[in-house]
């Protein structure tokens, strides 16, 4: 499923149109970025959970040269699904 079902299948199941549905999903992806940025966590109960993770720089190798390097620190968006979810 892509992001136009996904706005189309929440149109039909809230009973409105596809571009209503569309600015739904945006909303909420927009929230939970949003707030992973502000390093907050976004708890959906029965679903899972969206927080931030910071990585660390660390030392990697190129594959095709096998030349040491240092990767850069970074943040990602990462998700820990709810058991009711796992169980799926």
């Amino acid at each position: 499923m892509n992001k136009s079902e996904l706005a189309k299948a929440v149109a039909d199941k809230a009973g409105i149109t596809k571009a209503q549905g569309g600015d739904a999903v945006d909303a909420v992806i927009d929230a939970i970025v949003a707030a992973a940025k502000g390093g907050d966590t976004v708890q959906l109960a029965g679903f899972g959970t969206f927080h931030a993770k910071h990585r660390e720089a660390r030392e990697v190798r190129n594959p095709r040269t096998g030349e040491k390097m240092m990767s850069k620190a970074k943040t990602s968006l990462a998700f820990r699904p709810a058991s009711a979810l796992k169980d799926i």
